[in-house]
């Protein structure tokens, strides 16, 4: 399969958030801030290639051995590991960063986004480079995801047009509702 093609279905048309409802606690919960938003972004990027990296050969002993079952319980005990150095590494490097994402950070182990797209890679069949250039391609769609809701609800905040029932949570899943609506006219591009 063409990367290209790999990379515009996965970011634009199948994007995990907004196409297949995944990973929607840090979408919602970290999306109030631009800063907060892409580096929560970057960080499930980089925990989604990690994570194809360590679990696209794991899959392959598993298996080797016929235990294959073992795959989501394998899968997640990888995913945290691969968290748990992020978090560390964020906190020594980049401390602004680490502090604003605060509890969202760890919450990237149970970030069911994570774990699909290492599943999704397995379903499909592809190779393991295959597999990297998708997990990238998922996680850049996160990212824009995040961004551009970011932006929306910076608009939103303080607008004192919204009639009071629809004010905070409310008005946050309508918003993200349009942004779904307006990816789904990708649906035809590959």
């Amino acid at each position: 399969m063409e990367f290209g093609t790999i990379l515009v279905g996965i970011i634009l048309v199948n994007n995990y958030v907004l196409a297949q409802f995944l990973g929607i606690c840090p979408f919602l919960g970290v999306s109030k801030k631009l800063d907060s938003a892409a580096g929560m972004g970057v960080a499930v990027i980089f925990v989604m290639v990690l994570a194809t990296a360590a679990t696209w050969p794991i899959m392959r002993v598993l298996d080797s051995f016929e235990i294959g079952y073992l795959q989501t319980i394998a899968f997640i005990l990888v995913i945290a590991a691969l968290v748990q150095f992020v978090e560390m590494a964020l906190k020594k490097f980049i401390p602004a960063l680490h502090k604003s994402l605060g509890v969202y950070l760890p919450l990237i182990t149970t970030n069911c986004a994570v774990l699909g797209v290492c599943i999704s890679n397995i379903d499909e069949g592809y190779s393991y480079i295959e597999a990297l250039v998708n997990s990238f391609g998922a996680g850049v769609g996160f990212l824009l995801a995040m961004v551009i809701f970011s932006g929306m609800r910076s608009k939103l905040e303080g607008n004192t047009a919204i009639p009071q029932s629809f004010q905070g949570v409310p008005i946050t899943l309508v918003t993200a509702a349009f942004l779904s609506l307006g990816f789904m006219g990708f649906g035809g591009l590959v």
